[in-house]
């Protein structure tokens, strides 16, 4: 079921209206869509690199505005909604016991599963949950999504089609080994 989604929309970066499939694409991703924006955003710049900064704008606007929905499921509808989300995607039992730690981290936990391979939706669900100040969780998915698109964009335009199999496989690896010595930095300096 899966590979079929994801072949639908792969075609969907064939169509005249792209961008509105990417903006749709985007933003039910950020709060119950399990394909990443990716998918169209690649073959759409790839086809037309001139367009690589409109198509990651329009990834990062779609998937904030969806985040605020992820956010709102959360804050308002956890229990009919946004439970049985996170349960499907095997998160459902771990959300009490992470509930009383996660605004803690609220800041790393919504910029890295921004950036990352990691359900971006999982974290908008959760921000409104335990209450994340509203603040907080805009301004990082912004700084999050438009790292990720913006990077994937950037690396597209310059490099075109080689750096694909790359950005498919190996991207949120790089992120992810980037976000790790980012906090390792962070706790260093706090803690020496």
């Amino acid at each position: 079921m899966l590979r079929r989604i994801y072949d639908r929309t792969m075609d969907l970066a064939d169509y005249p209206h792209a961008l509105w499939w990417l903006a749709l694409v985007s933003f039910v991703e950020s709060s119950v869509f399990p394909i990443p924006p990716d998918v169209l955003m690649i073959p759409m710049i790839l086809a037309r690199p001139s367009r690589a900064w409109l198509i990651a704008g329009v990834a990062l606007v779609a998937s904030v505005l969806g985040g605020l929905l992820g956010y709102a499921i959360g804050a308002f509808a956890y229990d009919s909604i946004g439970q049985p989300i996170l349960a499907a995607m095997g998160k459902g039992e771990a959300m009490a016991e992470f509930n009383t730690r996660f605004n803690d981290f609220g800041f790393w936990a919504v910029l890295t599963a921004g950036v990352t391979p990691f359900p971006y939706k999982v974290i908008t669900i959760m921000s409104g949950w335990t209450g994340m100040p509203l603040g907080t969780f805009v301004a990082t998915s912004i700084l999050a999504r438009a790292l990720r698109f913006f990077a994937v964009a950037g690396l597209l335009r310059v490099f075109g089609a080689p750096i694909r199999e790359f950005i498919e496989r190996r991207l949120g690896l790089m992120f992810t080994l980037f976000m790790i010595l980012l906090i390792g930095g962070f706790f260093l300096v706090k803690h020496l």
